[in-house]
């Protein structure tokens, strides 16, 4: 009995060695390049975190906001920037727990989120700012807007996350799956699965772009090195995002926000229509376009026609 007691320790404490050893290499290999580590960087001391930004031209304020999937960062947005900074003031962030901001071990909520965006525009901007968001960041975008209306000046939202999936709160199964994945060794072989190469570049063929030939290979190394930095912290906000605890119900606000708002929706991306055609149900004001032949980051597959949107409206 103590025999088969032993040898089962022992081979439990080999695989973990040989996880964490999977892990470390993982991680390595998927932030060698330093891809997202340039002298245009700075970072806001913000109180739960260092929160990396980028600042560029002069003129009325613009701010980024990218979307919350796995190695989403201000990265997204890199293409339509410079374009834009003849008039504008171009602010770009990674959120808590993303890119190359401060990833703590913690629990990341919308209102968390909420908070940044209020602080950044009050400590760093100093001015009524407009917006550019992506996917399902929308929600605490709306949010702050409803809450501060005298910092927020116009709200750009492309592909804007749907009003049903932002009332899924969390249950008892993704609670679990969370508590999974911060789990210290286990949890971070599980996100390595979400976060490896073959699944970034899948989700670049099947929900982020409609022409393949648009997908470049930087494009799949920087979205993979967001997602590793900062070693296995990263794996926090991504536990958060599939429990389900970034998701808010936003009705109430969005039907008294007087801001103007532009819908950009991704003409194939799935349900976008129906998405949007949601929201001006309950807020007849917004406007809404459609890029054609691009699904979720057409600010990635079709920069000119995101830009010619964006000077028009703002």
């Amino acid at each position: 009995m103590n025999k088969k007691l032993t040898t089962a320790i022992m081979l439990t404490g080999t695989s973990i060695a040989a996880i964490h050893g999977i892990n470390r290499i993982h991680t390595s290999l998927c932030t060698v390049k330093n891809l997202l580590d340039t002298s245009e960087n700075f970072y806001y001391e913000w109180r739960f975190g260092k929160i990396k930004y980028q600042r560029k031209g002069s003129g009325s304020p613009l701010l980024f906001i990218h979307d919350l999937t796995v190695g989403s960062s201000s990265y997204e947005y890199h293409r339509l920037i410079n374009n834009l900074t003849e008039k504008h003031a171009v602010y770009s962030l990674d959120l808590l727990g993303y890119g190359m901001s401060d990833k703590p071990p913690m629990t990341y909520t919308n209102n968390l989120y909420e908070q940044l965006i209020t602080d950044f525009i009050k400590s760093v901007i100093g001015k009524k700012t407009s917006i550019v968001v992506t996917g399902e960041s929308v929600p605490f975008v709306m949010m702050t807007c409803y809450n501060e209306p005298e910092m927020i000046n116009k709200i750009v939202c492309i592909n804007p996350q749907s009003l049903f999936l932002q009332n899924q709160i969390p249950s008892k199964q993704t609670n679990l799956f969370k508590i999974m994945i911060e789990t210290p060794i286990l949890g971070s072989f599980i996100y390595h699965l979400f976060s490896n190469r073959p699944s970034i570049e899948k989700s670049f063929r099947k929900t982020y772009f409609y022409n393949h030939e648009e997908i470049k290979e930087k494009y799949i190394y920087n979205y993979l090195e967001a997602a590793h930095l900062n070693d296995y912290n990263a794996k926090y906000s991504f536990a958060s995002y599939v429990g389900k605890y970034m998701n808010m119900n936003i009705l109430h606000e969005l039907k008294e926000i007087n801001n103007s708002i532009l819908m950009i929706g991704g003409e194939k991306e799935k349900e976008m229509k129906t998405i949007i055609d949601n929201y001006k149900y309950y807020n007849p004001a917004i406007e809404n376009c459609y890029i054609p032949n691009t699904k979720h980051l057409p600010q990635l597959e079709a920069p000119d026609e995101i830009l010619d949107q964006l000077k028009m409206f703002l």
